[in-house]
């Protein structure tokens, strides 16, 4: 439907025919219910202050935020994959360069502990 300036539509749901008019009432329904001023215009609404979680959210909304996030992520994986490296150089295992994953460096670390222990206590 192709709605020309000359052309009044009463198709429209809303019955108007004249767009300009349309906006104005929607003008009018967003306009506050307190009295105007002196020269006829209405005082405009205070925004309404930002909860913490609403500013947080805003706040982490941002491609600055993110990037800045991103980086520290990634230094902080680096550096657990660092401390589980060094970890398992301290295991014995049999290839010595045999792969493990994480969980398994964990258990063998646990294991490894409770040897070292029972050897201290004999």
């Amino acid at each position: 439907m192709m709605l020309s300036p000359d052309q009044p539509d009463s198709d429209l749901p809303w019955g108007q025919s004249d767009a300009e008019s349309v906006l104005n009432d929607m003008k009018a329904g967003c306009v506050s219910d307190e009295p105007t001023e002196g020269d006829g215009r209405s005082r405009a609404l205070a925004p309404q202050p930002l909860s913490r979680e609403e500013k947080r959210r805003r706040r982490r909304a941002t491609a600055k935020y993110r990037s800045a996030h991103a980086t520290r992520e990634r230094i902080r994986v680096e550096a657990f994959n660092v401390a589980f490296a060094e970890l398992r150089k301290l295991l014995p295992t049999l290839p010595p360069d045999k792969k493990l994953s994480k969980i398994e460096i964990l258990r063998l670390a646990i294991c490894y502990i409770s040897y070292l222990n029972h050897v201290l206590d004999v």
